[in-house]
């Protein structure tokens, strides 16, 4: 095999392939990035045999052939090489020669007949969204997902299609996220999870261009993801999502209208005074015209007051601090709209039309922290 391409194009689909590269594996050949240059393209594989990239980038095949190359070696080479042109050459021993201007690298490939190629998935109708709308519903949906493995299901993200309508929830046992898209094309209704590890990586490598889009295929057990000339492949977590419609009450006895800007720095201020492992409630004494928010722990306290505009009761309520201001940094808004019932409900903060909802948990607090 020979092939030429610049830098800039291989760097590019290197970082691109390299988020499917598992960090530890028993196989050694899924360290590596396949280079498939067989059938008059270049393209670049990795799979993790959960997650699977594969990409096509620009570049000159002098001769065809495959080769893989661990990942990290490789990937570190192109990215201090010369911004010039890079040619890489195999033998048939897998010795491969990476050269650009006066820099030559030889290192030992492995065959490619071992390497795992993605799975040959049958596509479908596909869903269509722009690469902007996707990325934002990752960027405001994923923070809520749970970061561990005690339940699988909360590591990942619910896609339910309902006709043109798409919704996507997470949740981590204490929030639920949810955003609400309008779809341009009725689609057949599915419900699936899709992992939150494949979700970041497509943010990652999403350029989020408004008007190109993103297309969906979703089969019984991948989700497949195809943008420019870059395909996704993920598997998908098996089981039923959590039923939350009963959860997601309209009911309210206390409605407020605050500036979101205002709220989240007066919460993030707050947190000063407490250390990261430190689970202090952020309380909202809520009254009339104004919310005085408190917080209090063993380093001090602090207090200070925001104009709302108020339907309903007065009410004091507490809140993990963190799970508060995730949300607010996600809402593109200039005021936000909190719905509560009493002290030991769920607080929501959602839109006119529900394009976005976010349910916070609250947390028990004592008269110490009030």
């Amino acid at each position: 095999m020979k092939l030429i391409c610049s830098k800039a194009n291989l760097l590019y689909g290197v970082n691109i392939v390299i988020k499917a590269v598992p960090t530890k594996t028993t196989m050694p050949v899924l360290e590596c990035i396949l280079i498939d240059a067989s059938k008059g393209q270049i393209k670049l594989i990795a799979n993790d045999m959960e997650l699977g990239i594969e990409t096509i980038i620009d570049g000159t095949i002098e001769e065809p052939g495959i080769i893989a190359l661990n990942a990290k070696i490789f990937s570190e080479i192109v990215r201090k090489l010369p911004d010039n042109d890079i040619s890489i050459t195999s033998d048939n021993k897998l010795k491969t020669m990476i050269t650009c201007e006066k820099s030559k690298f030889n290192i030992i490939g492995k065959l490619g007949d071992d390497f795992a190629y993605l799975p040959d998935v049958e596509k479908n109708k596909p869903i269509s969204v722009t690469q902007f709308t996707l990325k934002e519903i990752i960027r405001q949906t994923i923070f809520s997902i749970a970061d561990n493995d005690t339940n699988k299901l909360m590591t990942g993200e619910l896609f339910e299609i309902n006709e043109n309508k798409l919704k996507v929830v997470s949740l981590d046992g204490h929030r639920i996220s949810i955003r609400n898209i309008e779809l341009k094309n009725n689609c057949e209704n599915k419900k699936v999870i899709v992992p939150g590890k494949t979700l970041q990586e497509i943010s990652k490598i999403l350029p989020g261009s408004a008007e190109n889009y993103v297309d969906i295929f979703i089969t019984d057990n991948h989700i497949i993801f195809e943008f420019e000339k870059t395909t996704v492949v993920s598997r998908l977590l098996d089981g039923e999502y959590f039923k939350i419609d009963q959860m997601l009450s309209s009911a309210y006895e206390t409605k407020i209208k605050i500036n979101k800007r205002e709220l989240l720095g007066c919460i993030d201020r707050a947190t000063l005074l407490v250390k990261e492992n430190d689970k202090k409630p952020i309380i909202m004494d809520i009254k009339n015209n104004y919310m005085e928010l408190k917080i209090s722990s063993y380093i001090g306290s602090m207090n200070e007051d925001i104009e709302i505009e108020k339907e309903g009761k007065d009410m004091i309520i507490g809140f993990n601090p963190k799970f508060f201001m995730d949300a607010l940094r996600v809402i593109d808004e200039e005021d936000v709209m909190l719905y509560m019932v009493n002290p030991k409900a769920p607080c929501f903060i959602r839109d006119d039309n529900d394009e976005y909802i976010y349910l916070i948990l609250p947390v028990n607090f004592n008269s110490a922290d009030n």
